[in-house]
């Protein structure tokens, strides 16, 4: 285990809006045991205060750190945010500080790889035509304008690069996406 120059027990962690549970027990087994939890967000107010003696606070995109928010924070070394983006943290405040910020821009391509082999599926084979009309009292049992994906070619060239992404972080999913 590395060493540091504070004892474990003196470096605090603030994690809010019910940050998975791994990070909890990853903390716990590297030692560190001043860790403030929330499962929720936490006011303005509340933040600065739980804020103020933190080392590191691990977020998601709830939480705002402000300018104001960050000023707050005394001791602070590091934010991670357990999503995919920063803009709910003052980065420019944050950089002033030098505090750097992480986030995890991979976290959900799965998910969303395959929303996107749902939604190109549902397309296929008519699915939201056929709804509507079984909505309006129409029960059409033709197939016509309903397309198996096998053997076709789909989605849009210009976003190769995100079909990419997707593949190389989405495992199967990612796949499916490029060679359905």
């Amino acid at each position: 285990m590395a060493k540091v120059s504070l004892e474990k027990d003196k470096i605090k962690f603030l994690l809010v809006e019910g940050v998975h549970q791994k990070a909890l027990e990853s903390l716990r087994a590297a030692g560190y045991t001043n860790i403030e939890f929330h499962k929720g967000a936490l006011d303005t107010e509340q933040l600065k205060e739980s804020i103020r003696d933190a080392h590191f606070i691990g977020l998601r995109s709830r939480t705002h750190l402000t300018e104001d928010v960050i000023d707050a924070a005394e001791k602070l070394v590091a934010i991670g945010c357990f999503c995919i983006g920063t803009n709910q943290v003052d980065l420019t405040a944050a950089a002033k500080r030098g505090i750097p910020v992480f986030n995890a821009p991979f976290s959900n391509t799965r998910s969303v790889a395959e929303l996107v082999i749902g939604e190109l599926l549902l397309l296929l084979r008519g699915v939201p035509e056929a709804n509507a009309k079984a909505h309006r009292g129409v029960w059409n049992k033709l197939a016509t304008g309903s397309f198996e994906a096998r053997g076709k070619k789909t989605g849009d060239h210009r976003l190769r690069p995100h079909w990419y992404s997707a593949r190389h972080s989405g495992g199967i999913a990612g796949d499916a996406c490029l060679f359905l």
